[in-house]
């Protein structure tokens, strides 16, 4: 088809062509007009297409306020232009600025690291009583309607498969035999029956063949050793080849005429990358054949499956006996953990630095009831701690019953233990104390937002127990761990550095606490955060455990904390089970009233209580009645013995060993060795 000129396609008015489509007067023919229309529609279109339009005249309108109009000359109208596109990038900025700044316009997860965060500062610059219950609940680690029910770990199952390596390598050289030949035969082992005129042939024979050996050896000139002390093979008399020798510890060897280049050839490759040669024993083929031929052994109970089978070796005994049946777990909920709970009861006092607390171990079932109760007392000012040693006293009688005391000989039952004066001398723990808290609270504020969730707690019973108001989430898992310890050592670390900086004086040039506080921001310097969340991540993936906490804590209107609750769980394919802790803890003073741990921690911390042993002091005697004993004991090595005189018939030169004479003693055949 020929496109159509310009003067064909353009009118004088410069409208566009008219074109008049044929209609069907028969409706028989309905269908067949239809399809002749599309196609005349078609060959229009494609006319079109070459057609020009004459220009038009266009009116000047004026320009968006967006944009500015670079072709108007008027200048007011130019200004007013400017601001308004000044106007609009700011408003675009603003709005792009606002899909990325959680600060200024944060979401839902950035309020609730902010209540939460507020919450705890509040809460540490506070003095509060505590009062936390831990209840312990284990299960199989794949639950039974999971997809991955009868399947292994990885880690299981790379196990399993070279313990059966193992029993297939131990079971074919029980049967193994020397070319096809069953020695243990009667009718193989005749065939090797000689009777002594054959031995001696033989013997003759071999005899012969080492004499020609042994001259061809001398004959050949190629055995014979050199100055160097190596023959014509490169061997020395002891059998080493020159190439095993060390040329950099030989004070002979000459770097021109045995070069390093030289001896580093293809040829020798493989011995100087001895190193990665354990790398050429790993054969994944080897592997994949030998998983398959356990589960063909399993699937036709030739093989045990599990770790704990005789043939599995000691490695097969020890995880087996970690790992644990679903019978076993039931079993242990149902006798042990459902009757354990870890009780404590706290008082926590900012000012003074101080934590005192009193732990309990309670098991009460219906037939047994048992409780062992701990105080322990922390004064990070004084750099003190308070313990009662109640509970490990039958294991200090054990250890040293001479220096363990009796409870009825005991002025109190607390002893109290103070940091040596080589390390407070050094640095307090009251700075360290002020170190972990500032960076306990830094490193929650630098988390991503991601971690903290807002939770509806309207069917938590702990929170309508405590009367929260709204609860916030905070999940934890070996990356969120592992970047909170990064940043923990990090922010410690400087505010230690500010420490000493501060104090030139007590930490000059070469102080033992400035280099090695140097040497830690020298290293800070080498990794982010995250990169030991990711080993942490690393070491997870490759170890039998794993593990993750989820925090909840409980806020009042005024996001006052009220209380707390931690899930921990923790377990792997190998321990077949995962145990999970909740620990639940209360701030409310009503329910520290109501502990039966709390007589005893007033008992034990109050002020009019009294005062502890001190376990320093202690320690220190014994270590010196402890030298004094050494002391006496080496000086009885140099006593002289003058209880015998030079009239006594025997002395003890007589019985010197230097002055045994053995020719004093005659043989005989018949009674022996006789004086």
């Amino acid at each position: 088809m020929s496109m159509p000129s310009a003067d064909q396609c353009q009118t004088q008015d410069g409208a566009k062509p008219v074109v008049s489509l044929p209609t069907s007067r028969d409706n028989k023919h309905k269908w067949l007009s239809l399809a002749s229309s599309a196609l005349l529609l078609s060959g229009v279109s494609l006319t079109l297409v070459g057609c020009q339009s004459a220009p038009m005249a266009k009116k000047a309108t004026p320009a968006s306020g967006a944009l500015i109009d670079f072709n108007t000359v008027d200048a007011t109208q130019r200004a007013a232009q400017s601001q308004a596109f000044i106007k609009r990038m700011q408003a675009d900025g603003g709005q792009y600025a606002q899909i990325f700044d959680q600060d200024g316009h944060s979401s839902a997860e950035q309020q609730a690291k902010n209540q939460l965060l507020t919450a705890i500062r509040q809460h540490l610059a506070t003095e509060h009583l505590a009062v936390s219950k831990a209840s312990y609940h284990v299960k199989p680690y794949t639950d039974a309607s999971s997809i991955d029910t009868g399947a292994s770990g990885l880690l299981r199952t790379a196990i399993e498969t070279y313990l059966y390596q193992q029993s297939q390598i131990d079971d074919g050289s029980a049967d193994y035999d020397l070319d096809g030949y069953d020695l243990d035969s009667d009718e193989d082992a005749s065939e090797y029956d000689l009777s002594e005129e054959q031995r001696r042939a033989v013997a003759e024979m071999v005899k012969q063949s080492s004499t020609e050996l042994i001259d061809n050896m001398e004959a050949d000139e190629d055995l014979a050793f050199g100055e160097d002390g190596f023959n014509g093979y490169g061997y020395d008399k002891d059998g080493y080849h020159r190439d095993d020798y060390n040329h950099d510890d030989d004070d002979n060897y000459d770097d021109e005429d045995n070069d390093y280049d030289n001896n580093y050839n293809s040829d020798n490759e493989s011995a100087n990358d001895s190193r990665f040669s354990f790398l050429s024993k790993v054969q994944p083929k080897e592997l994949l054949s030998s998983y398959e031929a356990m589960q063909v052994a399993k699937a036709a109970g030739e093989y045990t499956s599990s770790l704990s089978g005789d043939n599995t070796g000691i490695i097969g005994m020890l995880l087996g006996g970690i790992h644990k049946t679903p019978e076993q777990t039931e079993a242990l909920n149902a006798y042990q953990y459902q009757y354990l709970t870890i009780n404590s009861v706290s008082h926590y006092q900012p000012t003074q630095k101080q934590l005192q607390s009193v732990y309990s171990y309670d098991y009460i079932a219906p037939t047994i009831q048992a409780s062992v109760q701990i105080p322990l007392g922390l004064d990070f000012k004084n750099s003190r701690l308070t313990i009662d040693p109640s509970a490990f006293m039958p294991l200090m009688a054990l250890a040293d019953p001479e220096d363990t005391a009796l409870p009825d000989t005991m002025a109190t039952h607390t002893v109290d233990f103070g940091l040596p004066e080589s390390v407070t001398s050094q640095i307090s723990s009251a700075v360290l104390y002020d170190a972990f808290m500032a960076a306990l609270q830094d490193s929650i504020s630098e988390l991503a937002p991601d971690y903290f969730s807002s939770v509806t707690i309207a069917d938590d019973s702990f929170a309508q127990q405590v009367g929260a108001d709204k609860a916030i989430k905070v999940y934890f898992g070996s990356q969120q761990s592992g970047e909170m310890v990064g940043k923990m050592i990090k922010y410690m670390s400087q505010s230690l550095q500010r420490h000493v900086d501060s104090n030139p004086d007590q930490y000059p040039d070469g102080a033992a606490l400035k280099l090695a506080i140097d040497k830690i921001q020298q290293y800070n310097k080498g990794y982010q955060s995250a990169d030991v969340g990711a080993l942490l991540q690393l070491v997870e993936a490759v170890s039998p455990f794993s593990f993750h906490y989820t925090n909840y804590y409980y806020l009042d209107r005024s996001n006052q904390l009220l209380a707390k609750q931690q899930r921990v769980n923790l377990g792997s394919d190998l321990l077949g089970s995962t145990t999970s802790v909740v620990n639940q803890t209360r701030y409310d003073a009503a329910s520290v009233q109501q502990s039966r741990l709390t007589p005893l921690l007033q008992q034990t911390f109050a002020s009019d209580a009294p005062p502890a042993i001190d376990g320093s002091e202690r320690i220190m005697q014994m270590r010196q009645k402890k030298s004094q004993l050494d002391e006496a004991r080496y000086a009885r090595y140099g006593y002289e013995d003058t209880s015998r005189t030079d009239t006594d018939e025997y002395s003890s030169d007589d019985y010197d060993n230097d002055s045994y004479d053995n020719e004093a003693y005659e043989m005989d055949d018949s009674t022996g060795m006789t004086p």
